[in-house]
């Protein structure tokens, strides 16, 4: 993948398809840090965003449902957030109201059981039909790897390979790369070994932004956050960090 040559400056039109994965971070790692969440929401331009958060992979945990409202409510936009544990049989459909959102925020946890129950629901359709239509696409860990073709998962227990993600993103992912132990070798041998494909990684506190299967740009929340790419060449597995600039408080460049 190649960055696009743009000015860090420069503000993508909300027509374009935009994805903001997150390594970790936004308002359930980092409750008093709100650049990322804030960066994301800018990308809509508008004045108060729709935003829905999708809790599938944590099993539509009300804590998690809890804590999104609380750090919305800071936050000049419109959430809600879509279950699919419990689907009401009154008012849209869960794939009716991802298609009426401007960003659509998936948090962590299960990654295999939410690409499964996704599937079973519509939901993956749905969530590629609202990024041609360009809605914003974010989300951290389990909501970082799904979009891939491929990642590292602790969905099965120990860190292994996952090969089935919606694949709108081409290549492979790793979240947590700074913040778990094992996430950074584990990533690195299954692309040496040839088991993933090369993709990148991201730090927590980093985000890396993709406009039309593009990486546009990366960003950080705290100083010392980073995204890479990760490749094999030869028999090796080589790390290169990509360039990724700090937010401002208001989650601006």
């Amino acid at each position: 993948m190649k960055e696009m040559k743009a000015s860090l400056s420069q503000s993508p039109a909300i027509s374009l398809r935009q994805i903001v994965v997150m390594g970790g971070g936004g308002f359930s790692m980092e409750p008093r840090n709100q650049r990322l969440d804030r960066y994301v929401l800018g990308l809509t331009k508008k004045a108060r965003p729709r935003v829905a958060f999708v809790g599938t992979a944590s099993g539509d945990s009300h804590d998690y449902f809890r804590r999104f409202y609380r750090a919305m409510r800071k936050l000049p936009c419109r959430p809600t957030h879509i279950p699919l544990f419990q689907i009401s049989s009154k008012g849209a459909s869960p794939t009716g109201q991802l298609l009426e959102q401007d960003v659509i925020y998936v948090g962590g946890g299960n990654t295999a059981n939410l690409l499964a129950i996704w599937r079973l629901h519509g939901v993956d359709k749905a969530m590629r039909e609202a990024w041609r239509r360009g809605t914003i696409l974010t989300g951290l860990s389990a909501g970082m790897i799904c979009w891939f073709e491929s990642g590292v998962t602790d969905s099965f227990g120990p860190l292994r390979e996952l090969k089935n993600g919606l694949g709108i993103l081409k290549g492979s992912a790793c979240p947590h790369y700074d913040g778990e132990a094992h996430r950074r070798p584990t990533y690195q041998r299954l692309i040496k070994t040839g088991v993933l494909p090369p993709g990148v990684a991201a730090d927590d506190g980093a985000a890396i932004h993709f406009i039309g299967g593009k990486i546009f740009r990366c960003v950080a929340s705290r100083p010392g956050a980073s995204a890479f790419r990760v490749q094999r060449h030869g028999a090796e597995a080589v790390e290169t960090p990509l360039p990724t600039t700090l937010l401002d408080p208001a989650g601006g460049i």
